[in-house]
C-alpha cells in the first residue's frame, strides 16, 4: 500500500476534489491562506525537542503507519510524566470545530501508538488566529471516521479519477481554485441527471 501524507485526510473531508486534485493530477498552489498556515507552522516544523514545564515538547515528529498506509510529521507531540503522548496540530484558523482537523490529529495518534506500542488517548488543535488551544479526545467514533476516511483516499488513488467539482461557499478560499474552476465544472444534480440520461442506451 502506497502511503499518503496525513494532510490528505483533512483535505479530502474538506473536499474530496481537492484531495483527487493533489494525489491523482498531482496539483499543488499557494494562497494568502497557505501561506498564512506557513508561518503559523515556522516553530513547529523546525527539528528538534525542548523541556516546558516539565513536558518534553517534540517538534516536526516523522509519523507512520504501515496498517493504514500513512506519514507525515506531528507538528508538536508532548511527551508527559510517565510517558503520555500528546500530539498538538497547528492551525492558522481561530479556534473553531471541524471533523477534518479532528481526523488528521487523530490519525497522527493512530500513527504515534502503532509506533510506539501505547495508547494515545488525547490530542489538541492550536489556532494561531485567536492562540486558542481545543482539547480532542480520540473517541472511538472519532478513531471509526478516521480510519474509514484513509481506506476513502486510498481507494480515490487507486481510482485514477478525480471526483467532479461541487460549488461550496468555501471554495473561493481554495488554493486549487483557479484550477478546479467549480463555478464552470460544477453542475446543479438536476442537470447532471439530465445529462446522464443523453447517454443511456435502451
Amino acid at each position: 500500500m502506497e502511503p499518503l501524507a496525513l494532510s490528505l485526510l483533512n483535505d479530502f473531508l474538506f473536499c474530496n476534489r481537492r484531495a483527487g486534485l493533489k494525489i491523482v493530477e498531482g496539483l499543488r498552489r499557494a494562497n494568502v491562506h497557505t501561506l498564512i498556515g506557513d508561518l503559523a507552522h515556522e516553530h513547529a516544523d523546525l527539528p528538534g525537542y525542548e523541556t516546558a514545564n516539565g513536558v518534553k515538547l517534540l517538534r516536526a515528529l516523522p509519523v507512520w503507519s504501515e496498517r493504514l498506509g500513512l506519514n507525515g510529521k506531528c507538528d508538536i507531540v508532548e511527551q508527559h510524566s510517565g510517558g503520555a503522548l500528546v500530539p498538538v496540530e497547528y492551525k492558522k484558523s481561530k479556534r473553531r470545530h471541524f471533523d477534518n482537523d479532528d481526523v488528521q490529529l487523530c490519525a497522527q495518534a493512530l500513527c504515534l501508538e502503532e509506533m510506539f506500542a501505547r495508547p494515545v488517548e488525547r490530542g489538541a488543535v492550536f489556532h494561531a488566529a485567536s492562540k486558542r488551544r481545543r482539547e480532542v479526545e480520540f473517541t472511538v467514533e472519532l478513531r471509526a471516521l478516521t480510519e474509514q476516511t484513509a481506506a476513502e483516499v486510498h481507494a480515490l488513488l487507486s481510482s485514477h479519477s478525480v471526483p467532479p467539482a461541487v460549488l461550496k461557499p468555501q471554495c473561493a478560499e481554495c488554493s486549487l481554485y483557479e484550477v478546479c474552476l467549480p463555478q464552470l465544472t460544477s453542475h446543479p444534480p438536476g442537470l447532471d441527471r439530465a445529462m446522464r440520461r443523453l447517454f443511456e442506451t435502451a
